[in-house]
């Protein structure tokens, strides 16, 4: 089986704080254009039970005081993706050892999983959660310079997906790198930024796909191992799977197979609400005959009020 892919996306709670003195990059080495990592979350700006990021949008949850830059399947935690300091600093705390479960049992204290805790100059502190077990490099004392390896990208502690939590202190205070002035106006979002470039802004999207002989189960898809089994002309069925992030209430997921002899099955299905993440398929089952060899293309998009925000493509090979 040949697989191949493509992906494109389209597309006041803390005290002021001034960006003059204090610039972050990104903690994670990674291309947040492509499909080897998102940002899943941002920080809550809702005073309230509700939530909202610094775009006005629902990529958070209530109480979220950081951001998330994600893999898209527990398998890519196997990658090796660096975790590296946004900046200059002095390691004041660090944990190593837990393991990359993802299990929100028996972590209270420990929610941030493995992690390090950098102090910079005039009060501000970085914090970095989540990572692989057994991955951190720095030690407490230790002095490190912006972009210097700290550990790598894992599923430590209470998390739901793998990723690194960026949280960013100035004097104990909470503050969000995406508008650090702490006020956010839904006709302007985002007047301010400490990032030394700030990350494009993704609204939603697809994160992975592939093909499966059945519908897999949502586990599998987030552990990034629903396509493990290889088809071929005698597969039971032929399964278009896609898992993705962000999505709303009105969404459309427009899925499609062509085949050899043309399309095979197509479908949109409509999100009926908002999801972090979620999973969706489209197949057909084989009736009697062998699949006819040859190329099947998968298209996946993620619509959203008309327009295309995410698209993606997957590619087997019938022998």
């Amino acid at each position: 089986m040949i697989r191949t892919a493509t992906a494109v996306i389209l597309m006041s709670f803390a005290s002021p704080a001034l960006a003059e003195d204090f610039l972050l990059e990104l903690p994670i080495d990674c291309d947040l254009e492509s499909e080897s990592c998102f940002i899943q979350q941002y920080m809550d700006r809702d005073p309230g039970p509700s939530s909202s990021d610094y775009q006005c949008s629902g990529l958070s949850y209530d109480g979220h005081r950081g951001t998330d830059f994600g893999l898209p399947t527990k398998a890519d935690i196997a990658r090796n993706i660096p975790v590296i300091a946004s900046a200059a600093g002095r390691v004041v705390g660090f944990r190593d050892g837990m393991p990359d479960t993802g299990t929100a049992e028996d972590v209270e204290g420990r929610e941030c999983g493995n992690g390090v805790v950098l102090e910079h100059q005039n009060g501000w502190q970085t914090q970095y959660c989540h990572l692989k077990q057994g991955s951190v490099k720095v030690t407490r004392g230790q002095n490190v310079d912006v972009g210097e390896l700290l550990g790598y990208v894992g599923q430590s502690g209470k998390a739901a997906f793998p990723h690194v939590h960026l949280s960013v202190r100035k004097d104990g205070t909470p503050i969000d790198p995406f508008d650090p002035d702490g006020t956010v106006s839904c006709n302007t979002p985002g007047d301010s930024t400490l990032w030394a470039e700030t990350p494009i802004y993704q609204p939603g999207g697809l994160l992975d796909g592939g093909f499966a002989d059945k519908i897999p189960e949502y586990a599998d898809v987030k552990a990034g191992t629903a396509d493990a089994v290889p088809l071929d002309p005698t597969s039971p069925a032929i399964v278009l799977y896609t898992l993705s992030f962000g999505t709303q209430a009105g969404d459309i997921i427009r899925m499609r197979i062509d085949g050899p002899n043309g399309t095979l099955v197509e479908s949109d299905q409509v999100m009926e609400r908002d999801q972090a993440q979620s999973f969706r398929a489209v197949g057909q089952r084989r009736r009697g005959n062998p699949w006819p060899g040859g190329t099947y293309n998968g298209s996946l998009s993620l619509i959203r009020d008309g327009e295309v925000i995410s698209t993606m493509s997957r590619q087997i090979t019938l022998d």
